[in-house]
């Protein structure tokens, strides 16, 4: 009796009504959930940190030991594009990541008398306009958030405000990865030659006689030359294959109106509403070519020099608050969710 009474007592101290499997899974998981919120966010110093000295190193290479061979053996229209094309590939790169990481997202006001008609988050206690989501690594909501980007080492929301550097960012890196490694293809492949026939002279032991004539000898600065060009090489084209799969994705996601959050939140809606003989519409979506234009901030046709060609830091449209009908748009779709 007195261990039930016990037994009963530690049940009833306990007790919850609303505890089940998910509950208890969730507070097992709880301390990996501190370690992504506490934890992951220094990550993005390393990684911005990790770009830009990658970044400075190919830089370092192209200009000391790859540039002067071009002036030397180029003919001059190719020694005018490389150094046309690759400094304004570079200049790109650097103005788009430095406004990416610099900029941010966006976040809504947290009076509530500013706004009405609008969801309140459960986190922030605050104000929650249309396409604002709660961002876990920074604690607060971010305005049109598309992801928190580490693996893109960004070290900062993807939202409203800078959403467009980040995908410029992306887009221009992979140009200048894919043009690296084209344009070094020929001097990798003679470097890698080079290393790996004075590598296998040296393993085989072969040694000057009559039948085996001595391996080629090469200087301390010609093998530093040629292991920088495989390093470049190697870096490029390993980097330009992920970073290009996701500079596609969001440019399909762009096409169609979306964010990554989005996609998901479309998906699920779009299945549900199949299930009742419905379609789905985005009421963000205003056909791909409009899409485009709204996102690049395209309102005249010079735009697409000054603004897109051309290094910018225009604000994007609207104030991420409420989203009126761009004035780029050519047709007003009907704001339905479903017809």
């Amino acid at each position: 009796q007195l261990w039930r009474y016990g037994h009963l007592c530690l049940r009833s101290l306990l007790y919850n009504s609303f505890t089940n499997g998910d509950v208890v899974l969730d507070s097992l998981f709880e301390p990996v959930y501190w370690l992504v919120d506490h934890v992951t966010r220094w990550f993005g110093v390393v990684f911005v940190a990790l770009v830009i000295g990658l970044t400075s190193s190919i830089v370092a290479i192209v200009y000391i030991c790859l540039l002067p061979l071009i002036l030397q053996t180029y003919t001059p229209a190719w020694i005018c594009w490389h150094l046309a094309y690759g400094h304004w590939n570079l200049i790109m790169i650097v103005f788009h990541y430095y406004m990416a990481i610099t900029t941010s997202p966006g976040h809504p006001p947290q009076a509530k008398d500013n706004l009405t008609g609008i969801s309140i988050c459960r986190k922030c206690i605050a104000p929650k306009p249309a396409r604002t989501h709660h961002c876990s690594i920074c604690n607060r909501c971010v305005l049109k958030m598309d992801h928190h980007c580490q693996a893109a080492w960004l070290n900062n929301c993807v939202g409203h405000y800078n959403h467009r550097y980040f995908f410029s960012f992306c887009l221009f890196m992979t140009m200048g990865c894919i043009y690296c490694s084209i344009s070094g293809w020929e001097m990798f492949r003679d470097a890698y030659a080079a290393i790996e026939f004075g590598r296998r002279a040296l393993s085989l032991g072969l040694f000057h006689t009559y039948y085996h004539p001595p391996p080629p000898t090469f200087s301390f600065r010609e093998r530093a030359f040629h292991k920088s060009v495989v390093y470049l090489w190697v870096l490029c084209s390993s980097v330009a294959l992920p970073l290009g799969a996701l500079t596609l994705w969001h440019a399909a996601l762009i096409t169609r109106g979306e964010t990554s959050i989005e996609r998901h939140i479309n998906k699920k809606e779009r299945q549900r509403l199949q299930k009742k003989g419905k379609v789905f519409r985005n009421p963000y979506s205003y056909g791909s070519c409009d899409n485009w234009k709204v996102f690049l901030g395209v309102e005249t046709p010079r735009h697409w020099l000054t603004r897109v060609l051309l290094p910018s830091s225009h604000l994007p449209h609207g104030t991420g608050l409420s989203w009126d009908l761009p004035p780029c748009v050519t047709e007003q779709r009907a704001p339905l969710l479903a017809i």
